[in-house]
């Protein structure tokens, strides 16, 4: 009843600003948003019975083809609800007679639906609050600019750089400026914004907050970075490439854990110890099996190569930009709040929901199960020999989708996050995927997906 009063009144205060209609959105299994939009007037009553959709979604795979690979999603019979969730409703300043929320997924009857990504995530949010542990999340979102209606971003690239200089950005000034305006009217905030390394690459950094909000976040953040690109004649594209010889977009994940306000990844030797240390540690024992959920497209296996800042090798590092796990320290003028491990080895055709969910359960079994944190390397173990690594016991992170398949097969504390309904349509959606890309080439992959995202 409170959420329908507060949709019905937020409804009649949109109306009144001209607000037309509401998104109505989420992510589905390749990390690629969806929305239903209904009118203003519909709000309240989306609040409270929902608006239907295809049960297919969960099995819908990068390309829009749907496969019936999963028993449980094996016809086109089925229905669901999307119950907005009203407390994150926005309206969006860079499309004005627009407004957006995030949605629940639920069965007719409004039980909870087991393909819910987003119940995947309060789930675990839920477990950590049982266990005295509340977490912090933030994303750096990586991506690359071109004019609107480029084929590609390589030849036509919509800044000329040079990586991290403000000159590269000066013919990107309006668009700049709206990103600035339209994050802070939209709610979301920017830690920090600059030209990347990549080819007419930005990133922007979102402030940490609780995990679902950040997983709203980042969903309300690509909405509107499009928004403000197509605004200024732009395109931007959040794709793990946008070329083979580039470096990729990258969404790094960044996470911190407490217990009593305390920041369990703060250590006095500028590394984890105790429980910080076994939730690191449980990263690390899981990163084969977190990478199959947080960079699980095709040209995710292809953006994760030695000497890209990719994270290619599974490691941790101290503030090492090669380690797929950078471990940052808290310092005396930033504070012990700062100290965060940031996972590298994450991409845009990750759903953030599930993401956030796996690395929150690996790291409280590592808290649970304490194992051994091997030393941090600082260096790049792409230019060591083959023995080298061996030695070390640093291994190359799964490199195709099969690897990744069995990967997270072999690890029940991270398949066992997403449920047997979920995990047998994520896998569906990923083999059809890698169906599809056995008769393709590299460049007619990365191609493919360039858009998508």
């Amino acid at each position: 009843m409170a959420m329908t009063k507060a949709a019905s009144a937020a409804a009649k205060d949109f109306a009144a600003a001209g607000v037309g209609g509401v998104h109505l959105a989420w992510a589905d299994n390749n990390g690629i948003p969806r929305s239903r939009v209904v009118p203003i007037a519909g709000l309240a009553d989306a609040a409270t019975r929902g608006v239907g959709a295809t049960s297919l979604f969960a099995v819908f795979d990068s390309h829009d083809a749907i496969t019936y690979g999963h028993a449980g999603l094996a016809t086109p019979s089925g229905d669901i609800r999307l119950v907005p969730v009203v407390d994150r409703l926005r309206r969006l300043a860079g499309q004005p007679a627009l407004a957006w929320a995030p949605v629940r997924q639920l069965t007719k009857d409004g039980e909870p639906w087991p393909y819910c990504q987003r119940a995947v995530l309060e789930r675990q949010v839920a477990e950590g609050a049982r266990r005295g542990l509340e977490f912090r999340a933030g994303y750096e979102l990586e991506f690359a600019v071109a004019p609107a209606g480029s084929a590609d971003v390589v030849t036509t690239p919509g800044h000329p750089g040079p990586a991290y200089s403000p000159h590269a950005l000066v013919g990107l000034d309006g668009f700049v400026a709206a990103l600035l305006h339209d994050f802070a009217a939209n709610g979301l905030r920017i830690g920090q914004l600059h030209a990347e390394y990549g080819v007419a690459q930005v990133e922007l950094s979102l402030a940490a907050t609780d995990p679902v909000s950040a997983a709203d976040d980042q969903l309300l953040a690509r909405q509107t970075i499009h928004a403000a690109a197509y605004a200024h004649g732009l395109a931007v594209s959040f794709a793990p490439l946008v070329g083979l010889g580039a470096a990729g977009n990258g969404w790094h994940l960044h996470t911190s854990v407490r217990r009593k306000g305390r920041n369990l990844l703060d250590g006095a030797a500028s590394t984890p110890e105790g429980d910080g240390a076994g939730y690191l540690a449980g990263l690390l024992r899981d990163l084969p099996a977190l990478t199959a959920i947080t960079a699980p497209s095709v040209p995710s296996t292809l953006r994760l190569r030695p000497g890209y800042f990719a994270g290619a090798y599974a490691f941790w590092g101290v503030e090492n930009r090669e380690a797929p796990l950078r471990y940052v320290p808290g310092t005396p003028l930033l504070g012990t709040d700062h100290a965060n491990v940031e996972l590298k080895a994450s991409d845009a055709s990750a759903n953030p929901y599930l993401a956030l969910a796996v690395v929150l359960a690996a790291g409280m079994a590592g808290i649970e199960d304490a194992p051994a944190l091997p030393e941090p390397i600082g260096e790049d173990p792409g230019g060591w020999t083959d023995g080298e690594r061996e030695t070390r016991g640093v291994r190359r992170l799964p490199a195709d989708t099969a690897e990744q398949d069995a990967a997270l097969l072999a690890s029940p504390r991270v398949a066992g996050v997403l449920g047997d309904e979920l995990l047998g349509a994520f896998r569906a959606v990923r083999a059809s995927d890698a169906a599809w890309a056995a008769d393709h080439t590299a460049d007619e992959i990365v191609a493919a997906h360039l858009w998508r995202y």
